[in-house]
This record gives C-alpha cells, structure tokens and sequence, in this order.
C-alpha cells in the first residue's frame, strides 16, 4: 500500500530565522510543503492565533497535526522523517548536546544576535548594547567550541547547527562582525554547503520576529 505524501503548510516570513531553520530542514529531508507568508496583521488574525495563541512564527501544519516553535518542529521533523536518525540522534551524549544547543538558539541566541538584528534593522523594546553584548559572549563561546570540532552536537550535522545558523550568518545586521571568529566562520560555510539547504536571505523592511 502506498503511503500518501506529506500534507505540510509552513506558516512563516522570509527573513524570519526562526522559520528559515525549518524551511531549510524541510529542503534537506527532500519534503514537499506549501508556504504560506504570515506577517504582522496576519499573526494578529484569530484564524493564526486558533494555529498559536501566541502569535509567532514559524507554525508547521502536518496533515491534523498543528506545531508551533521552531525548535519543537525540528525535532519532530527529525523523529518523524529522518529514518536514519542523523538529525536528532538518540543516545545520552548525542542527545544532551543537540538539547543544550537548541536551548542556546533559545536563549543566548534569541536575545543576542536575533534581538540585535531586530532592533538594529526595525526597532521594537530592548536595549541594542545589551543584546549586542550578549551576542558577543555567545560568539566567543562557539568561537572556542568550534576549534576543534566540525558541527555543533555531534561528528555531523544536526538540527542544533540549523537552529543556530540564521541568525549567526546575520549577526552582522546587528552591528556584530564575525571576522574575529573563524572557527564560527569556518562552521557557517560548512552549513551553507549543505545539500539543498537555502541559504539565509539578508533583512529589507520586513519583520523578521517569530520563535
């Protein structure tokens, strides 16, 4: 018996990070899905807010299945889709490492360099200095972890790597440059080669928020 194909609708915007790192697990599982542009006024839509009462991007529709943060979409993307278990691998170390990095994208990265471009680029609340700061930490950090290591979590790319690429690649629209970080320079590029991966469109006008 056939299986039917995946019936997948992500709700997101182009320059939102968030949404890009599941558009790019989506393009890298060879996934078919239909993208749906959800910006401010739409978020604001009780038809959005009945998908996440919260109002952010990205939201994922998998058939009756309705997932909202990005983190959580990755790994289900990866539990659902990825049979050979290189993306979410499983194991005590594995999977702290992926874990710890998605927590990273949550915090250190959300606030430092996605907040950063953020305010730079379209204003909002919080404090341009703090969040830049923060970015810089959390780039000496990687900058030390990468040394001597490939990927994030594992001897191979994972979903840490793709929840913490948008918005290092675009660290430089918050005011923070990467040239003093090879090593995370060197991590970017070994991301952006991989197959189908779309890379990270530069930031306009549009309002890149979501989470």
């Amino acid at each position: 018996m056939a299986v039917a194909a995946p019936d997948i609708t992500l709700y997101g915007t182009p320059l939102s990070g968030h949404a890009h790192r599941v558009e790019a697990f989506l393009n890298i599982l060879a996934l078919p899905y239909r993208t749906v542009e959800a910006d401010a006024a739409m978020r604001r839509s009780a038809e959005f807010r009945a998908l996440n009462p919260f109002g952010e991007i990205p939201v994922l529709v998998d058939g009756d299945r309705v997932l909202a943060d990005s983190n959580a979409i990755l790994v289900y993307l990866a539990e659902r889709y990825d049979a050979a278990g290189q993306w979410n691998p499983g194991g005590a170390d594995a999977a702290t490492s992926v874990q710890r990095w998605l927590s990273v994208a949550a915090g250190e990265l959300r606030f430092g360099p996605a907040l950063a471009r953020i305010l730079t680029r379209w204003g909002g609340p919080g404090t341009l200095a703090d969040a830049q700061a923060l970015a810089l930490r959390l780039l000496d950090a990687m900058e030390r972890h990468l040394a001597d290591r490939d990927w994030l979590a594992a001897g191979h790319p994972t979903i840490a790597d793709l929840a913490c690429y948008a918005y290092v690649a675009c660290a430089p629209e918050g005011g923070v440059p990467l040239a003093p970080y090879p090593a995370v320079c060197r991590w970017l590029k070994r991301v952006e080669a991989i197959p189908r991966l779309p890379p990270m469109p530069g930031s306009a006008t549009a309002d890149g928020s979501g989470r």
